[in-house]
């Protein structure tokens, strides 16, 4: 299997950079490239042909919402993700939602909204697997670290994955930068 490939677009060059390193450790995702503009990303894009592109929704001269759109013209058939700091009503609604996150924003606004998962669910081996993850380590050698098997690291990963309620290694890695270190 490959992995999938990934543009990046942003325009501040540490942010596109950082996201970028912590791509690059998954096996999983390659970086096909970085564009520091709407429009280079564009271009890029047509180019590339990546299977996913990580934007800004907020970026000089071309939106990531305008950027997406001449993307679409374009004929790009990638998935899309969109990155922002901004807590404006108008640039979440103006962003475009898949299926899956505008399902949770309705149950969210219908009063049916659930806690964010919290890291006091998980064990102490589960946290010391997940700061291991954060290092980038793979499972056989968090395996060693910890004097446990591969297979038993697997477990701690899918535990970790299950109750935080995320999907990849990555996802894994990003909530951990997002929640800081342990609630213990």
């Amino acid at each position: 299997m490959h992995p999938h490939t990934v543009l990046l677009i942003d325009d501040h060059a540490l942010f596109r950079k950082g996201v970028a390193q912590l791509i690059q450790m998954s096996p999983l995702f390659s970086i096909a490239g970085e564009a520091a503009s709407g429009r280079e990303g564009v271009e890029m894009a047509v180019r590339l042909k990546p299977e996913v592109v990580l934007m800004d929704l907020n970026m000089p001269e071309v939106s990531g919402i305008e950027t997406l759109q001449l993307m679409r013209d374009a004929g790009v058939n990638a998935r899309f993700i969109m990155l922002t700091v901004s807590d404006h009503e108008r640039d979440v609604v103006a962003a475009v939602l898949s299926d899956a996150v505008t399902g949770s924003l309705v149950h969210a606004l219908s009063g049916g909204q659930r806690m964010p998962p919290a890291q006091s669910d998980l064990t102490a081996r589960e946290v010391e697997v997940l700061d291991y993850l954060v290092e980038g380590m793979c499972n056989k050698v968090i395996a060693r670290k910890l004097g446990i098997s591969v297979g038993t690291v697997k477990v701690h990963v899918k535990h970790v994955l299950r109750k935080l309620d995320l999907h990849s290694r990555l996802e894994a890695v990003v909530w951990r930068h997002e929640h800081g270190s342990r609630e213990r």
